[in-house]
């Protein structure tokens, strides 16, 4: 892909991924123009006086609630990194609605205005709690991601093409365990919900570096998940605050002792590449012929946290914990 002639727009652009994204695309593809679209002013000043100030840089104030300024920010652009979300478990199960209004109606504005201003790609970021969700903000990404895939349909023979990334806990993100327990340890004790919890385990690197390569991969309608490790959270905490007491506090509302990114049902639309699996499109419109190259996998397949092939050694957690930083 000619990524120098390209203008790029990130929804929730001064989030973690959206300021990682943007630090790779800058060092190493050099789009021609890279859009920050997020609804704080706040947080883009505080962005751009923290280096983000790059000629090819561009602050868009917006919401995607907001169809009409969706349309507006959309002119020229040819790609849009969808990661604007309601996301914090807790908080949408407190303001369901405003879940919704965010992660629901901002998805189907995003199809909307990417249509009809003529984008080319449209990559959305999901997460591992969309596979049979159990939480609201699982449930809203589950119908986020079903909007995207259909919006293949929807464009026709306009030339949109949508496709979604789910994956799992990143390492050091607003919101992750690592900050927590990293606050927590200078008291002397840290809270564990349960200690039989497992998760998918990514860091900012690797999640932004997957993304580029499903934009330049996608043929429209998958859902992309990448082959990463699963961490216990026993584990986890032993590395951050060995010497720390650890207080059981029990699983939260809406939360899963295990997450899932593949489902058993699911699995009949999914083949398997070297790096990632796919799930494909049950839909009339999708060509047999994308990712041929892939592997069908077995019946009953189910790609979870606690039954995953790979698990990351101690080094390998503190590694990733120390980069975080």
């Amino acid at each position: 892909m000619d990524w120098q002639n390209k203008t790029i727009l990130i929804t929730g652009g001064t989030g973690s991924f959206g300021k990682k994204l943007i630090e790779v695309m800058l060092k190493e593809y050099q789009p021609k123009k890279l859009i920050i679209f997020s609804r704080d002013e706040l947080k883009q000043h505080e962005m751009r006086v923290s280096g983000f100030d790059h000629p090819s840089l561009r602050y868009f104030i917006g919401d995607v609630r907001d169809e009409a300024r969706l349309r507006r920010a959309f002119v020229g652009v040819d790609i849009v990194v969808h990661a604007a979300a309601l996301k914090q478990v807790p908080a949408c199960e407190y303001n369901p609605l405003e879940a919704v209004k965010t992660n629901i109606n901002g998805a189907a504005n995003i199809v909307e205005a990417a249509i009809d201003c003529g984008v080319q790609k449209v990559l959305a970021m999901s997460t591992d709690k969309a596979t049979a969700p159990i939480n609201l903000y699982g449930a809203t990404k589950l119908v986020s991601e079903k909007l995207f895939v259909q919006g293949n349909a929807y464009s026709g023979g306009k030339g949109t093409r949508f496709a979604c990334v789910r994956y799992g806990n990143v390492v050091g993100s607003r919101g992750s365990v690592v900050p927590l327990f990293k606050q927590q340890r200078p008291s002397g004790r840290i809270t564990i919900t349960d200690e039989r919890m497992t998760r998918f385990w990514i860091t900012l690197e690797q999640g932004v570096r997957f993304v580029i390569s499903c934009i330049e991969k996608m043929h429209g309608g998958e859902v992309f998940i990448p082959k990463i490790p699963s961490m216990n959270i026993m584990d986890l905490a032993k590395v951050i605050a060995p010497e720390c007491e650890v207080a059981m506090i029990g699983i939260r509302p809406g939360e899963k002792l295990h997450e899932a990114m593949i489902s058993e049902d699911e699995s009949r639309q999914v083949v398997e590449i070297a790096d990632r699996y796919i799930i494909q499109p049950a839909q009339p419109w999708w060509s047999e012929t994308h990712w041929a190259e892939g592997t069908r996998v077995p019946e009953g397949f189910v790609y979870s946290s606690d039954k995953n092939d790979v698990w990351l050694t101690d080094a390998e957690l503190e590694k990733m914990v120390d980069e975080s930083d």
